[in-house]
């Protein structure tokens, strides 16, 4: 059987979950080459923020703990930016298996009600709904897991660049 066959087979949960795969993993695939070239460029970066607050904290006398505690902020709001379409990404490898077992309830609840009208005696007819729990279900679980591996690697990447940002930024106005 072809992998069109089981997602035609699973029907609509499955082709909600093909349309999520497709967004999410674009999006992965998207905030992995961003984070390459913001990484490329994170010396140009750590001198605009630096120069920025010079200039907005040129003329104030501030204490050294308040300097931190505003530079961090600027380095914080630099990095959502990196953030943004991480949410989509963890959304979707959480609602993934969600729909899955939708789809495992919907396949069972069809199987009962064959058995109920028809009864027992053909057992392929029963069948039909228990495959449509088991390939839902397997369909959810395949587009988690990759989802969930992305998310988390890409929030460690951005930690990291965070880090070294910081560090970058810290020495230019400190």
């Amino acid at each position: 059987m072809r992998l069109i066959d089981y997602v035609h087979q699973g029907g609509l949960i499955m082709y909600i979950l093909v349309i999520l795969n497709i967004i999410g993993i674009t999006i992965i695939f998207w905030k992995i080459f961003s984070l390459y070239s913001y990484k490329n460029r994170l010396d140009s970066i750590a001198k605009f923020i630096a120069d920025g607050f010079k200039k907005k904290t040129s003329t104030a006398s501030m204490g050294e703990t308040l300097k931190h505690s505003l530079v961090k902020d600027e380095v914080d709001n630099e990095m959502s930016k990196l953030e943004s379409g991480l949410n989509t990404v963890k959304i979707i490898a959480s609602v993934a298996p969600l729909l899955g077992l939708l789809g495992t309830v919907i396949g069972i609840l069809g199987a009962f009600d064959v058995i109920s009208k028809k009864g027992l005696s053909d057992p392929s007819l029963f069948a039909g709904g228990i495959s449509l729990a088991l390939i839902t279900t397997v369909g959810g679980l395949i587009v988690a897991i990759p989802h969930l591996i992305g998310h988390n690697y890409l929030v460690r990447a951005i930690d990291k660049i965070q880090a070294k940002l910081e560090d970058k930024v810290f020495s230019k106005v400190f």
